[in-house]
């Protein structure tokens, strides 16, 4: 088709119905309109020209016009010119200058109607993409209503409005079906722009996708009075979430249960039946382990915070129902606290406690000398270890029934006896094994941590000194979701992780791989980190 006055008006008609139905900008429909005849020019006049398109955005008018550079030297006399022959054509040109000539308008042939026809459909989903996007990138974390279309291969597309959305098959409720036109209700969990385009994916699993929803019917949680602090599910079938109030008049738990349970009710159908329990969130760990492990009753509790671990002690006749069918109660459990939970009967608890007194009554009795009576009534009295015996108070010692000073100095006197013939077989092992003197002289590590570390071969302080904190004192990682315990190599002499990073920082600067101004700069950093990540946390 030729460039002419007849169709000039039709160009911009046309940019602006495409731009309305694609709801974007016309002024990009009319930019690559001028590319793909620029494209078109150069397939007539040849591509190694520069030449552009500039539509009139008033007239519809399209200039054809080539351009070439002021250069001193040309290199390429197709885009360039010398600064003598520019003269030639403006008066006074220096190099930098653009000479600007106008070429007559281009005929377009079939194959260049179809070209630029793509160009166009390009540029033009281009631009609606990144519509999309903008439009998007901010809803996410929200629930939006959608229409389904069409079933891929198990996942769900949904109309969202002004774009389309994937609803994948991990992400949808268990026993969910949907037919094309079907209302959805969805949480937009990401929103992210790749190649093809932006890609919105949808949930109806996420535990946020149960908090928004819970936000919707409940104002108290719209209006920042009550705050969901956690939520564990197990889609489809049962759900935990955690609630707090801040205001004393407000309980929590039945402002989310609503009258006669209304409020819960209306989440519960959306979610295809599954049962929720919704639980008073407590700051103290153990107190809200009760909470959430309800409706079981809990006799006791014991956490071990650095192992991130808690021992849970039901009744007999609990049990089953602390553990829920297929694990699933102490699972969600899991989950709201973030803390691995096991669970004892009362019977097992006591057994193992009995076992344990058992045990180190055995201990006194063999290292110590005594009978087992008064075994029994140390450990009775909380002594564990023979290094208690040997360095507490004496006058802890005597408020012991039938110990008096002399007992106390004797029994004293017998535990840094066995400890210091331990202590000496040790280090003579240790020695044995190659460990240096270099670590021997290091500050803080007992004969029993230097045999245990020979016998893993850390035999020099340069060997300490590349060890990970995580490699001596020990840690949890999570694989596949599980948490899996790393054992350290000084774990057992309950040497803590910043105890351990201490020791292999003084090492290193020791042997003179780090200076104190990198220690304090590192510090600084690190203190730095965690208080932003806190800002974050409290913003959140």
């Amino acid at each position: 088709m030729a460039i002419t006055s007849a169709n000039q008006l039709e160009l911009l008609q046309t940019a602006e119905a495409v731009a309305r139905e694609k709801m974007i900008d016309p002024g990009l429909v009319v930019e690559a309109m001028e590319e793909s005849l620029a494209r078109a020019a150069k397939s007539r006049y040849g591509s190694e020209l520069d030449i552009r398109v500039h539509i009139d955005r008033k007239t519809g008018r399209a200039t054809f016009t080539r351009v070439r550079t002021v250069v001193e030297e040309v290199e390429n006399h197709f885009t360039e010119l010398s600064v003598k022959e520019a003269q030639e054509f403006k008066e006074g040109a220096v190099a930098g200058d653009e000479i600007v000539d106008e070429v007559p308008p281009v005929e377009m042939g079939r194959i260049a109607a179809q070209s630029a026809k793509q160009v166009i459909l390009q540029k033009v989903r281009e631009a609606e993409r990144d519509r999309q996007y903008e439009e998007f990138k901010d809803r996410a974390g929200t629930i939006i209503n959608g229409q389904v279309k069409r079933e891929e291969y198990g996942n769900v597309i949904v109309d969202i409005g002004r774009g389309e959305a994937v609803l994948r098959r991990n992400e949808k409720i268990g026993r969910e079906s949907y037919r094309p036109n079907d209302r959805i209700r969805v949480y937009i969990k990401d929103v992210r722009r790749e190649p093809r385009g932006p890609q919105i994916f949808l949930s109806r699993t996420a535990p946020e996708f149960m908090a928004e929803l819970f936000k919707m019917e409940v104002p108290e949680i719209y209006d920042g009075i009550i705050e969901i602090k956690a939520v564990a599910r197990d889609p489809g079938s049962r759900a935990k979430i955690a609630v707090i109030s801040y205001d004393n008049a407000i309980d929590p738990v039945g402002a989310c249960v609503g009258m006669r349970g209304s409020r819960v009710q209306a989440v519960v159908n959306e979610l295809q039946g599954e049962k929720i329990d919704i639980i008073p969130w407590n700051e103290d760990a153990p107190t809200f382990l009760v909470n959430a492990l309800q409706p079981a009753e809990v006799s006791k509790v014991v956490l071990d915070e650095d192992a991130g671990k808690i021992e849970v002690v039901v009744p007999d006749d609990q049990l089953s129902l602390a553990i829920g069918r297929r694990g699933q109660n102490v699972r969600l459990a899991s989950q709201l606290t973030g803390l691995d939970i096991d669970i004892l009967t009362e019977d097992e608890e006591s057994a193992r406690r009995q076992a344990e007194f058992a045990e180190r009554t055995q201990i006194f009795m063999d290292n110590l000398d005594l009978d087992e009576f008064f075994a029994q009534l140390l450990v009775a009295e909380g002594f564990t270890s023979l290094e208690e015996v040997a360095y507490v108070e004496q006058d802890e010692l005597l408020v012991i029934d039938g110990v008096d000073e002399d007992t106390a100095q004797e029994l004293q006197a017998r535990a840094r006896d066995y400890l210091e013939e331990q202590n000496r077989l040790a280090l003579e092992h240790a020695k044995e094994l190659g460990v240096e003197q270099s670590l021997i002289d290091f500050e803080g590590l007992t004969p029993q941590m230097l045999e245990a570390l020979g016998e893993d071969g850390v035999k020099t302080l340069d060997d300490f000194a590349t060890c990970a904190d995580w490699e001596l004192a020990g840690g949890w990682t999570t694989v596949d979701g599980q948490r899996v315990k790393d054992d350290g190599l000084l774990e057992k002499f309950d040497v803590s992780l910043e105890e351990a990073q201490n020791m292999v920082m003084t090492a290193r600067l020791q042997l003179g791989w780090v200076t104190i101004e990198e220690l304090e700069e590192r510090a600084a950093a690190e203190a730095e980190a965690e208080a932003a990540a806190a800002e974050e946390e409290a913003g959140a």
